[in-house]
C-alpha cells in the first residue's frame, strides 16, 4: 500500500471518526478533550515509556498541518511530563498499544504566554485536532537496547559491505589506517591541522574540508574556506571519537574513523543530516602537528631557594 493511499484512507477515517467525536470525551488536566476509539488489553502508557505512533494534525476546518503518513514513517518519542496541552503528554497515559484516539486541543492553551508565535490560521478560540494511532509501547530500557542493537547491526553491515579490517578501541571507536606515516604522533594539547570528509553510515556526505569532495556531494557550505581545520586535540573541542582517534595517527597519515553515536552526537543528533544514535564515518588526514610550547620559567632570584616549575596548560 502506497503512502498516498494510506493518507487518503487515514483522512477518510479522520472524517468518519469526528462525526461522533463529541460523545464520551475525557478532559485532561491541561484542557484537551480526548475520545479513545479502542479498548485494547495491556498496560496503559507510563511516564518515561517510549512510544511509536502515527498522527494526523489538522485544523477544525480539516486543513492537514502534519501527517506522519506523508512523512513516511511513524514518530517515536519518550513520554515526559506535560508542558502544555499541545504536547499530548497527558493524553498518552490514557492509551495502550494499538489504541487510537481523537484529541481536541484549544489553541489558546498552546500559545498561552507566547501569542506572537500563533499562526494566522489559528484564531483565538479555535482548536487543533489530532488523530492518534499507537503502534508500539516500550520501556526506556527496552527501547535503548533496540536502538543500540540496530546501530551496531548497521555499523557491522557497513564494515562487511566495504570489506574493512578495523581496529576497535576499548571505547568502541573503529578505525582503519589508509595511509601510514612514520612521523610523530600528537600529544594532548597539540594543535592539529586536519582535512576530513564526514558521512552517515548509508553514505550521505554531510561535511567536508575538501572542495572536491564537497562539490562531488553537492554540499552547500556558503563561503566556507576549503582548508584543513585547526583542532587542539584532547581538549573537548571536537566529538569524543575525533579526540581519541586523532591521537592514534601519525603526522601525514590518513585514516577512516567509524564512530558510534556514544562518541559522536548521541541521542540529540546534529542538524537534519545526523539523526539521533547515528554511527558516523570520517575520512581524515592529519596534515600537520603544531606541538604545544611549554611555558618558559623565569630564573630564580639570587639567594632564593630553587623552585620547581611545572608547565601550565593553556586555556582554550
Amino acid at each position: 500500500m502506497t503512502n498516498k493511499l494510506v493518507l487518503i484512507i487515514s483522512l477518510y477515517l479522520v472524517f468518519s471518526l469526528q462525526v461522533n467525536a463529541q460523545d464520551n470525551l475525557v478532559h485532561t488536566p491541561k484542557g484537551a478533550l480526548v475520545k479513545v476509539f479502542t479498548s485494547n488489553p495491556g498496560d496503559k502508557i507510563k511516564l518515561n515509556d517510549v512510544i511509536t505512533f502515527d498522527v494526523i494534525q489538522k485544523t477544525e476546518k480539516d486543513s492537514v498541518l502534519f501527517s506522519s503518513y506523508t512523512l513516511g514513517h511513524p514518530l517515536k518519542i519518550q513520554v515526559q511530563p506535560s508542558q502544555n496541552a499541545g504536547d499530548l503528554m497527558d493524553v498518552f497515559p490514557l492509551l495502550t498499544a494499538k489504541d487510537s484516539a481523537y484529541v481536541k486541543v484549544p489553541s489558546d492553551s498552546v500559545f498561552k504566554g507566547h501569542e506572537d508565535q500563533r499562526p494566522p490560521f489559528l484564531a483565538k478560540g479555535s482548536s487543533l485536532i489530532f488523530i492518534l494511532k499507537i503502534s508500539k509501547v516500550q520501556s526506556l530500557d527496552d527501547a535503548m537496547t533496540e536502538v543500540k542493537t540496530a546501530e551496531m547491526t548497521a555499523a557491522n553491515k557497513y564494515i562487511a559491505d566495504h570489506k574493512l579490517t578495523v581496529t576497535t578501541t576499548a571505547s568502541g571507536l573503529k578505525y582503519v589506517i589508509t595511509q601510514p606515516s612514520l612521523k610523530r604522533k600528537p600529544l594532548p594539547g597539540d594543535t592539529l591541522l586536519v582535512n576530513y570528509t564526514g558521512r552517515t553510515i548509508d553514505g550521505k556526505v554531510f561535511d567536508s574540508s575538501l572542495q572536491a569532495e564537497a562539490q562531488k556531494a553537492n554540499l552547500q557550505q556558503g563561503d566556507r574556506k576549503y582548508e584543513p581545520i585547526k583542532v587542539v586535540v584532547g581538549q573537548g573541542q571536537v566529538i569524543k571519537g575525533w579526540d581519541e582517534g586523532l591521537l592514534l595517527l601519525n603526522e601525514g597519515s590518513r585514516a577512516e574513523f567509524i564512530i558510534p553515536s556514544g562518541l559522536g552526537y548521541g541521542a540529540e543528533g546534529a542538524g537534519s543530516d545526523i539523526a539521533p544514535y547515528s554511527t558516523l564515518v570520517f575520512d581524515v588526514e592529519l596534515v600537520k602537528i603544531k606541538p604545544t610550547k611549554p611555558a618558559v620559567s623565569k630564573p630564580a632570584a639570587k639567594k632564593a631557594p630553587a623552585k620547581k616549575h611545572t608547565t601550565a596548560k593553556k586555556k582554550s
